[in-house]
């Protein structure tokens, strides 16, 4: 059974502000980079499971997946997928408050 999707607003900000960037260059490749994006996360809905559980935090319910340089933060609650940052992969996670990170 294919789990729900939600985007916070600070991940639709996210790829909004990469997508504006990578237009700058080539449209084309800036509608190509979201639809990647997209792709990747329909395949969450149904292996929610499949993305690593993001070092700096630990925790097996914030996982990642990477999709070429950028990081696609995400959280598991229940049968639900949220979307919480996408993210260069050289930017801190310190800026994304999912929740304190252990000593």
């Amino acid at each position: 059974m294919a789990s729900k999707i939600g985007r916070s607003p600070r991940a639709a900000s996210n790829l909004e502000d990469i997508c504006n960037y990578i237009s700058r260059d080539s449209e084309h490749y800036a509608s190509l980079f979201a639809k990647r994006i997209f792709d990747v996360i329909q395949n969450l809905s149904y292996f929610p499971r499949s993305g690593r559980i993001i070092p700096e935090y630990g925790d097996e319910k914030i996982r990642e997946v990477i999709h070429q340089n950028h990081r696609i933060v995400y959280r598991v609650r229940g049968d639900t997928v949220e979307i919480v940052a996408i993210c260069h992969g050289a930017k801190p996670l310190e800026d994304i408050p999912l929740r304190k990170r252990p000593r």
